[in-house]
């Protein structure tokens, strides 16, 4: 019975983990969504002028090593972490030199009111993230790790829409997929203080990526306005 009892509860941060990322991540955000097309090829698509502006701000936050992953690769003792770190921080390397390849394909940010500040906004997140990610409180950093694995997959979405309308082939991805990867958040929880400190790193890192679509948002906005 307490087999039983633990199992469960290792499989409710899974499934608290899948509904962060369906709920607060990249694919509930509007101006995400649009970027990717939507569900429908008639749906409205952004500009290559509003593509280039995603990534090369998302080159700001997740293009330079070490990252997210990186961190919490040497933060995190969790023996069943230990092979999907060392495949999440490789597969994420390779998905760092697509983000760059793709930044240059479709040419510098456009031009828009508060650069200067919209930059800083992007920096303060990138080391809002770096200290997230090297937290001692053990199962913050792999959780930050895990809704970044999660969330990616509608990061992706947006970075090849941008590559195909640049022109490029967009690269296959070598992240951990879905299924492993909640595999790995069921391994390693059912303690009541994993739990918390796993959906507190989810959540600031989801928060950081809603916070990137929403400043994206309001600089298309102001282009629009120009």
């Amino acid at each position: 019975m307490n087999e039983a009892a633990q199992r469960h509860q290792s499989e409710d941060i899974a499934h608290i983990l899948e509904a962060l990322v369906t709920a607060d991540g990249t694919g509930a955000h509007p101006y995400a969504h649009q970027a990717t097309g939507g569900k429908s090829v008639h749906d409205a698509l952004l500009s290559l002028s509003d593509l280039a502006d995603a990534a090369y701000y998302l080159c700001l936050l997740h293009g330079r090593h070490p990252g997210v992953i990186d961190h919490a690769a040497t933060r995190s003792a969790d023996n069943a972490a230990r092979q999907w770190l060392i495949q999440a921080a490789d597969g994420f390397a390779h998905e760092r030199a697509y983000l760059t390849q793709v930044t240059v394909a479709v040419g510098p940010a456009p031009s828009t009111a508060g650069q200067a500040d919209c930059e800083t906004t992007v920096s303060q997140q990138r080391h809002a993230l770096d200290m997230l990610a090297q937290s001692d409180r053990r199962g913050c950093a792999l959780g930050a790790a895990l809704a970044l694995v999660l969330d990616w997959r509608m990061v992706r979405r947006v970075l090849d829409q941008a590559a195909i309308r640049a022109g490029l082939e967009p690269a296959p991805s070598i992240l951990p997929d879905r299924a492993v990867t909640l595999e790995v958040a069921r391994a390693i929880g059912g303690d009541n203080a994993i739990d918390r400190a796993i959906q507190f790193g989810a959540r600031q890192l989801l928060n950081q990526h809603r916070g990137l679509w929403d400043l994206l948002a309001a600089r298309a906005q102001v282009r629009t306005r120009s």
